[in-house]
């Protein structure tokens, strides 16, 4: 089974020193999963910034995942891929990665069932609120959202790869996720804006290891 992790960072920044300085101090936090994402870099700069980020991820022991860039995530062989709805098809990240980790987004319950349908690895849901790192948001789905989807899934018994809450989440919301049953949450902004609330955040999910032992 793949492990998907219960808090990913997503990365951000105008420019590779910034993009890098933030994966690293990620890393530094005790973040095991890394998304590299850097919409609208040129493809080469985006390959070097993925390259140093796998080697420093490996260094780490954490995951690295490469958003959207199918070619690139293959090329530096990257832990997995993570693909919008626009995006590449997810059989056509399966065919070539193999056995990596594909998530997939959604923002509805049809998004939802759309990507169990093609097999991902894990489902970011949302986005939870609205959120600056992010161009074109789909519409917010808020804690309600989040429920009515969760909700449907298991009265219908529906089989779910993880969820994971990203868009605006602030280390306030985290219990009420947790409580609702949504595995993990996926943070940007947040690392940089407030870095000393990580292990408020991660002392939440260890909270939850320790009762399922």
């Amino acid at each position: 089974m793949k492990t998907i992790s219960r808090i990913q960072y997503i990365s951000s920044g105008e420019t590779f020193h910034e993009q890098l300085q933030h994966i690293q101090m990620a890393l530094d936090l005790g973040i095991d999963w890394v998304q590299v994402r850097w919409k609208g870099a040129p493809e080469e700069d985006l390959m070097a910034l993925a390259i140093t980020a796998k080697e420093r991820c490996q260094a780490y022991g954490a995951a690295c995942i490469l958003n959207d860039h199918l070619k690139v995530a293959n090329a530096i062989g990257a832990d997995g891929l993570h693909l919008g709805l626009q995006d590449a098809p997810i059989s056509a990240a399966k065919a070539l990665l193999d056995t990596k980790i594909i998530g997939g987004t959604a923002n509805t319950l049809t998004d939802v069932q759309q990507r169990i349908d093609e097999g991902v690895d894990y489902i970011g849901l949302g986005p939870f609120r609205f959120t600056t790192s992010k161009q074109q948001l789909s519409p917010i789905l808020g804690i309600s959202g989040y429920m009515q989807i969760l909700d449907h899934l298991n009265t219908h018994a529906t089989p779910c790869p993880p969820i994971i809450a990203i868009g605006g989440i602030q280390t306030r919301d985290v219990p009420a996720l947790i409580e609702i049953g949504v595995h993990g949450i996926a943070i940007s902004g947040l690392l940089q804006q407030h870095p000393e609330e990580i292990s408020i955040i991660k002392s939440y999910y260890e909270h939850i290891t320790e009762h399922q032992q």
